[in-house]
């Protein structure tokens, strides 16, 4: 029996069906693949049949985001840490006439239980907000939402560790979060880390024709 032949359709080079990749209804041989998964990435190619298409959220639209997030986060900290830690903290223990060095001491110790707290509060914030909703009350407020390459949802340990990710952004020069700007899926570094990508809701395209 004659092997079926099919043919790429980025170079024509005639294939076994086994050989081709399968974009929707389009098959690309194992030369063109890569090539042709990044044209689908910048949007040159058109996306397969039945597969979503997403309007990625831009540099500008994700720092005013995150702007609404931290004012959120500041206010609800200062609640918490006025109600509950300050009169637990070293802080309030320091006297007139202290030494230097202890007074320094406790104060350095207060700044540290603080700063832990803001950041448990932020990585639950986040990653509850995220994992049960799909964006935090900032990216919701613009029409955001974090998703799964996919358009799947973001599961909790995932979110966590978006989080934690976003430190690696902001540790060097804060260029992981300059990449939004540059990347053709608008990712941040910790985006890439953790396979995310943040869109618009409104903007989402559903390609399932009937």
């Amino acid at each position: 029996m004659t092997p079926e032949i099919r043919y790429c359709g980025e170079c024509g080079r005639p294939s076994s069906p086994d050989e081709l990749a399968h974009f929707g209804d389009h098959l690309v041989c194992q030369d063109c693949k890569n090539r042709y998964a990044q044209k689908l990435r910048e949007g040159v190619a058109p996306a397969p049949f039945g597969a979503p298409q997403f309007q990625y959220a831009g540099f500008w639209i994700r720092v005013l985001a995150s702007i609404l997030d931290t004012m959120i986060l500041m206010v609800v900290s200062y609640i918490l840490q006025l109600a509950v830690w300050r009169p637990l903290l070293p802080a309030s223990q320091v006297q007139p006439g202290m030494p230097p060095a202890e007074a320094l001491r406790m104060i350095l110790g207060a700044a540290g239980i603080a700063s832990l707290v803001n950041m448990a509060i932020g990585c639950c914030y986040e990653a509850f907000f995220v994992a049960r909703l799909g964006a935090t009350p900032g990216k919701m407020a613009l029409g955001l939402k974090v998703v799964r390459p996919d358009g799947g949802p973001v599961d909790l340990g995932r979110a966590f560790g978006r989080y934690f990710a976003k430190f690696l952004s902001a540790m060097i020069l804060g260029i992981g979060y300059l990449m939004v700007a540059f990347d053709s899926e608008k990712r941040g570094l910790h985006d890439m880390i953790c396979g995310t990508r943040v869109i618009k809701r409104s903007e989402t395209i559903s390609m399932n024709l009937s």
